[in-house]
């Protein structure tokens, strides 16, 4: 069993819902969704094309999936996550906007924010003891030849290439698409999405996400509110 630490939206957030749609499963419940049909593709081409990104459900990485460590349990990693969680303070970006990352296409901010590049490198950092050392099979499948020097440094200290410096938030919708099917693609997710990809992005909740057994799809285990116990302390 693998866990790992992701933003998502609430459950109920339009955002979630529509993106629960599009990639054809529902992280919360694990329920399935049938293919989406577009203007530009079939619902098969479409479940062809989400099929990579459908796993792991609607999410920003933060803490990369990681099993745990000798002596720690999943109601102590639960327990650290919820005082986490109630103890920082939801983020905002201003506006999201749809880009082709390496040949797929994310959710990613318009700007880059260092209020969420430090969100996210404190999530590294501060679960870094729930996580079991990487085996050579799993530095293996991270492809370290391909890996800058500053990435294959991260990968043997935080078991994940791309943290603090090399951090970049992003909400995956594909997997890699081809250039030549990249214009239709941008009319789909445009179409299908429509103002929710353009609107300001709360980042306020952190999400366990756990894989039961390898290969499977991921789930979320528990849900927690940033800021959660200051908000009612004032309410």
């Amino acid at each position: 069993m693998r866990y790992a630490i992701y933003f998502t939206p609430e459950q109920n957030d339009p955002l979630t819902r529509a993106a629960a749609r599009w990639l054809g499963r529902d992280a919360f419940t694990g329920e399935q969704n049938p293919p989406v049909e577009t203007d530009v593709f079939t619902a098969a081409e479409i479940a062809f094309h989400t099929a990579a990104a459908r796993r792991y459900g609607f999410h920003a990485t933060l803490k990369a999936p990681f099993s745990l460590a000798e002596g720690q349990t999943e109601q102590g990693l639960i327990a650290a996550l919820a005082d986490f969680a109630q103890r920082t303070d939801p983020l905002f970006l201003p506006r999201g906007v749809v880009r082709r990352l390496d040949g797929f296409y994310a959710l990613v901010p318009e700007e880059r924010s260092a209020s969420l590049d430090r969100f996210a490198g404190s999530v590294v950092e501060s679960f870094e003891p729930f996580r079991a050392p990487l085996s050579p099979e799993d530095i293996e499948r991270r492809n370290p030849e391909n890996l800058s020097p500053a990435q294959l440094k991260n990968l043997h200290k935080w078991g994940y290439p791309y943290v603090f410096e090399e951090f970049r938030f992003h909400m995956t919708l594909t997997g890699r698409v081809p250039q030549n099917e990249a214009a239709r693609m941008e009319r789909a997710i445009d179409g299908f999405f429509g103002p929710l990809l353009s609107e300001p992005l709360e980042i306020a909740s952190l999400a366990l996400f756990v894989e039961p057994e390898p290969g499977a799809p991921f789930l979320v285990r528990s849900f927690h509110e940033l800021g959660w116990a200051k908000t009612r302390k004032t309410a």
